[in-house]
């Protein structure tokens, strides 16, 4: 009886001595991983001087939008290239303008010369006086000369003119015939210089 409780007493103090290795054991390997202390040393508070939340902010941030290229995640087509400013200036201004207008075509050139007209006491029924080549021609208004420019308008310095075939206005200034011309025989002398007078058609 006395031996079971010694025997008991033995294994009691062998438990409480591997009880307190394990326990030394374990307590040096908790405090050897690095970053891991037992013991909080050296913190300190964050210095807030307002703790309240920011509503300003939080709304400002929740009004903000994105103002970047979008584009579908599960589409491979790239983005179109981004247009600057002042390409799209150019191209409204390109707009605007319209398409360049070829310039008009010049006037048409009557081969003949202008040298004088006559009319009658009241001014109207003017026949106008021209010379093409050698060829001396008398032709009142509204009629054509050389098949292809009819005689709009004698005024009392220039003949106004429309090509028949194109429309396209054109006009001769009156000049003096030259000394010994056809013009100048057809004329004869006798006539007043060009323009002036009002005398009747010849026959």
């Amino acid at each position: 009886m006395i031996a079971s409780e010694r025997n008991k007493l033995i294994w009691l103090i062998v438990l409480l001595v591997v009880g307190a290795l394990a326990y030394l054991w374990n307590r040096n390997s908790v405090s050897g991983i690095p970053g891991v202390s037992t013991v909080a040393t050296g913190f300190q508070p964050l210095n807030v001087q307002d703790p309240e939340l920011r509503l300003d902010m939080l709304d400002k941030i929740r009004k903000l939008e994105y103002s970047g290229a979008h584009r579908n995640i599960f589409s491979a087509t790239p983005l179109p290239p981004v247009i600057t400013e002042a390409e799209k200036k150019a191209e409204e201004l390109r707009k605007n303008m319209g398409p360049v207008q070829p310039p008009p075509p010049p006037p048409p050139s009557v081969p003949a010369t202008f040298f004088g007209y006559v009319s009658n006491r009241a001014g109207a029924n003017r026949l106008g006086f021209f010379q093409s080549g050698d060829d001396v021609y008398v032709v009142g208004e509204g009629s054509l000369l050389l098949s292809n420019f009819r005689l709009l308008k004698i005024g009392n310095d220039t003949a106004e003119f429309e090509e028949v075939s194109t429309g396209r206005k054109a006009s001769l200034a009156i000049t003096q015939p030259a000394a010994g011309s056809a013009a100048a025989a057809a004329l004869g002398g006798a006539a007043p210089p060009p323009g002036q007078g009002d005398p009747e058609p010849p026959q």
